[in-house]
């Protein structure tokens, strides 16, 4: 299992364990983080799963593909850090992954 740490706007943290091959979405989802509403349930076609990587982690992402920027584009609160929960796989390059939740998804 990867440890996946899930920082929610008012800093709370929680330290969630997802399975590899999943998504960052997912093991949210999965385990009732708050602040990932995931509506269209990781087929990138919404962007209620918003979150803004930290910068040490960006590097070890893949790219942003055209769809899921296309969906980013529409948040108003976008960053330069800023990924789709449902676009990032769970991978052993990622253990200790964090991330940070918007006060609001749109």
């Amino acid at each position: 299992m990867i440890n996946i740490v899930y920082i929610e706007h008012d800093g709370t943290e929680r330290v969630i364990e997802a399975k590899p091959g999943s998504s960052v979405m997912l093991a949210a989802v999965t385990n009732g983080v708050p602040g990932i509403d995931a509506d269209c349930g990781g087929a990138c076609s919404c962007a209620t799963c918003h979150v803004f990587v930290h910068e040490e982690w960006l590097d070890k992402l893949e790219e942003i593909d055209p769809t899921e920027e296309a969906m980013l584009s529409l948040s108003p609160d976008r960053q330069n850090n800023s990924r789709l929960a449902c676009q990032i796989s769970v991978t052993e390059d990622l253990s200790g992954l964090m991330v940070t939740t918007p006060e609001f998804q749109f």
